[in-house]
């Protein structure tokens, strides 16, 4: 079960997900593992426009079956660790596919 030192808090309104992104990933994006007290996602697009952020976020919907308008960043739009948070999941769903 996560805990409140997790990437991975329950909220009212559904999970939130403290994530470190490292765009430009070589072909494909993915999920890595941890990265300190952040799970780390390789994008595939640019930081440019929105682009990586656009992709992170069809990436964890895709992840978390849960519809793209349900994935939204909270923080960190212009930084590489953000704070997403995923509506309809729970820690625990979210910590099981993360495997943390």
């Amino acid at each position: 079960m996560p805990t409140h030192n997790s990437p991975v808090q329950d909220t009212a309104e559904g999970v939130l997900l403290t994530i470190h992104v490292q765009p430009n990933a070589s072909s494909r994006s993915n999920y890595v593992g941890l990265h300190g007290e952040a799970l780390k996602i390789r994008i595939a697009s640019p930081p440019v426009d929105g682009a990586a952020n656009e992709a992170l976020c069809r990436f964890l919907s895709a992840l978390l079956a849960v519809p793209l308008s349900q994935v939204s960043i909270r923080a960190g739009r212009g930084a590489r660790r953000k704070r997403v948070l995923v509506k309809g999941v729970t820690a625990q769903q979210a910590g099981n596919i993360f495997k943390i």
